[in-house]
């Protein structure tokens, strides 16, 4: 009953191996070739960060939003979820859309659309009109990270496919460090509307470079396979909504919860039996054929759960438990994108020369542990350089990882099958962080009170050094102060044992990611030369 989602099999079957190089038929050949090279990268790398950007840009703006717009502590976050819900149901229709309309003319449909609805959103007035700005504006952004990375693909020699893929990643990878810090200056110089016009310059020249030099990738004819996508647009929103309500209404306590728990598994679980037995789903069944994609798409989550936690978890903390203002904690967070930087650069060489992608994502992923082991040794009294140097840590580790994941994730990879892989690497990216940023915010939560409620019952008059409890009725208003004085302490000591707690959780959860990359298939030769082996 499926209507399919890819080509037909003689098509499929008649499918260049990788690489072959449609644009000059040699080994070592681009798929497609554009007449200006570094501008097209420049266009699409453009496009890409501004993308990016705008998934943590808006977060702390929100108060601001909350009393222009009218609305309520608990209403104002649909400012977030309407993008995240709509960039997560969208997401899927990449590869069908690219083939159905064309590559080039969805990306740049796309580039337009994010400049129309970011536009729309500065010059929103309600609350209502934000809400349905933001979800134009996730549609519109979905399609442009996976159409990113493809065409940079396939413009590029498969010997420069590492290098490439590190200058694609460092606006993946450092796109969430700057967005709180660029929101917050805005925010303060200007004005919260400012968050969403900064995309109009950039945007435009954006989009004038893609129409001008962005290749044509040929079409292929694709059934539309509308079961599929409707079981999993369920499957993805009702997640969302869930991750994103959770925290509101007190998660399992809640029906409403409830209800988005049983959608969710209930649709995934269809998907998956759709996506088995139909003769032609929405994603190819090859891709999850290959042993490095399949096992990519794990560390995806991981990624998205470690490094999006931790940018969501450090700001708050830095800001609210030591006293950092908005540019403070920006220099403070920098040095963890000089080190994604530094380590892709290394990795895309190390991937060039024909090392092992094995051992390095491996080495990447112990190094994030390293970093998030020292900060599980964190106190009140942490300085300023403890936190920069596990920061470039964690930056070096996480740079180790992502390069060579994704020249082996597109290694074996037809070239017809990249935007697809693509939009489900970046799928999972996306859910991982969501996942991970709703984990540890309500572990946080909980082990606040945890933590208070075991502080507290430790601070007596039999303590001694604080003050004689029984006396504090007799000072009235200082009496009060005290212990409102006390409490607060209380409360900071209890959120820096739940932060330790959280950082600790990673940790583990990174060391337990590790192993997985002995699964993978040792790639053998330079990048260039498909030639895997086990």
């Amino acid at each position: 009953m499926a209507s399919g989602a890819q080509a037909s099999p003689d098509a499929a079957q008649s499918e260049p191996k990788p690489p072959q190089g449609a644009a000059g038929g040699g080994l070592d050949s681009p798929e497609l070739e554009t007449a200006n090279y570094p501008l097209m990268i420049v266009g699409v790398m453009a496009a890409s960060l501004l993308q990016i950007l705008d998934t943590t840009i808006a977060n702390v703006a929100l108060p601001h939003m909350q009393s222009s717009l009218g609305a309520t502590v608990d209403t104002i976050t649909w400012v977030l979820t309407s993008y995240i819900i709509a960039s997560a149901v969208a997401l899927p229709l990449t590869g069908w859309l690219a083939d159905r309309i064309g590559a080039r003319n969805l990306f740049i449909g796309s580039v337009a659309g994010f400049i129309l609805a970011s536009m729309l959103c500065g010059i929103a007035q309600n609350l209502e009109e934000m809400v349905a700005f933001r979800a134009l504006q996730g549609v519109a952004g979905a399609f442009i990270a996976p159409l990113s990375q493809s065409f940079m693909l396939d413009a590029t020699r498969p010997s420069r496919h590492p290098q490439i893929m590190a200058v694609w990643g460092m606006g993946i990878m450092i796109g969430p460090i700057l967005g709180p810090i660029l929101g917050g200056w805005l925010t303060e110089t200007a004005n919260w509307r400012w968050v969403f016009f900064v995309n109009l310059p950039v945007g435009l020249a954006s989009l004038a470079i893609l129409i001008a030099y962005l290749p044509k990738r040929a079409k292929r004819r694709r059934r539309f396979d509308l079961a599929g996508f409707l079981l999993l647009a369920v499957a993805l929103a009702a997640f969302q909504l869930m991750l994103d309500r959770g925290g509101h209404v007190n998660w399992l306590a809640s029906s409403e919860i409830w209800v988005y728990l049983l959608l969710t598994l209930s649709a995934t679980w269809m998907v998956v039996i759709h996506f088995a037995t139909a003769k032609a789903p929405m994603f190819d069944r090859t891709l999850f054929a290959d042993r490095n994609f399949t096992i990519a798409l794990a560390f995806m989550i991981v990624i998205g759960i470690v490094m999006f936690a931790v940018m969501a978890l450090l700001p708050p903390m830095l800001q609210n438990l030591f006293g950092y203002g908005v540019i403070d904690t920006g220099i403070v967070l920098m040095p963890r994108g000089v080190g994604i930087l530094v380590s892709m650069q290394v990795s895309g060489l190390l991937m060039r020369r024909g090392v092992d992608a094995r051992p390095v994502v491996a080495s990447g992923f112990l190094i994030c542990a390293v970093s998030l082991w020292q900060m599980a040794h964190w106190s009140l009294d942490v300085d300023e350089m403890h936190v920069i140097i596990s920061g470039l840590l964690q930056g070096l580790g996480m740079g180790l990882v992502f390069i060579p994941l994704q020249v082996s994730a597109f290694a074996t990879l037809s070239p017809a099958l990249r935007t697809d892989g693509s939009s489900l690497l970046n799928l999972f990216r996306s859910l991982g962080a969501s996942a991970g940023i709703a984990w540890m915010t309500m572990l946080l939560a909980r082990n606040i009170q945890t933590s208070h409620a075991d502080l507290g019952a430790n601070v007596t008059a039999a303590t001694g050094n604080l003050i004689d409890f029984s006396t504090t009725d007799r000072f009235q208003a200082l009496g009060d102060t005290a212990m409102t004085i006390i409490d607060a302490e209380v409360n900071r000591q209890a959120a820096m044992i739940a932060y330790i707690d959280d950082f600790y959780l990673m940790m583990w959860i990174t060391l337990a990611a590790a192993p997985l990359a002995l699964l993978m298939r040792r790639n053998k030769g330079p990048a260039g030369q498909v030639a895997l082996s086990e």
